[in-house]
């Protein structure tokens, strides 16, 4: 064989390797797993315009300082996972959407919301803020998306709230009143959850407002 039929030889062997060794560059790169989806983040949004703006005190009413504390919550609802209901199926499950989570736990979430309206009426102190007259304990039993058939659902909040009065140190009992509200959910799914649970939130919170203002002042 001359020197030229080797070194053709040669490249035809080179060629087909090359071509072997794209075929498989090509498969692997089509076999690589996608890129993970990162989850949807959501909250109750800016909250620059409220809903509605409460209702003033009565004239010559001056309601009492408060330190609203950090709501507590159970482990189920204590995460950040948008978290449904099948009341068709099995209510008692709790189960988390894949692809959604909210940007801090609900019970925060809550109290962010709560704030503001309470913060245009009275003082409103946070817990490292210092001692107030009046304390809001406040517990978030309930913060679920509860489907009653595959296409409808409603966005469910329970709160027990606790008010409480400071007396020479000690917290005396005040007020106590459990809050449920439930909103449609627009759409079957996390978007649709999050809106609803955001409308029945903020319902819940009305009320709350409201109840607080119903409260006489301690005589002091």
């Amino acid at each position: 064989m001359t020197s030229t039929s080797v070194a053709n030889s040669d490249r035809r062997t080179l060629g087909w390797a090359g071509f072997f060794l794209s075929i498989l560059l090509i498969g692997g790169c089509s076999a690589l797993p996608d890129k993970p989806v990162r989850p949807a983040v959501y909250d109750f949004g800016p909250g620059l315009v409220p809903k509605a703006t409460p209702a003033p005190p009565a004239a010559g009413v001056a309601l009492p300082p408060l330190l609203l504390a950090d709501i507590e919550a159970p482990a189920t609802v204590d995460g950040t996972a948008v978290l449904y209901r099948l009341a068709y199926a099995d209510v008692q499950q709790v189960r988390p959407y894949a692809q959604a989570r909210w940007s801090m736990p609900p019970a925060q979430l809550v109290r962010q919301r709560l704030r503001d309206p309470l913060s245009q009426q009275r003082v409103v102190l946070s817990p490292a803020e210092g001692p107030a007259g009046w304390i809001l304990r406040l517990e978030l039993e309930e913060f679920t998306q509860v489907f009653d058939a595959p296409d409808r659902s409603v966005g469910l909040v329970r709160l027990r709230a606790t008010l409480l009065e400071t007396v020479n140190g000690r917290e005396r009992l005040v007020a106590q009143r459990r809050f449920t509200a439930q909103r449609p959910a627009p759409s079957a799914d996390a978007p649709g959850g999050v809106r609803a649970l955001t409308a029945a939130s903020d319902a819940a919170i009305d009320e709350i407002v409201q109840w607080l203002q119903q409260v006489p002042a301690p005589a002091r």
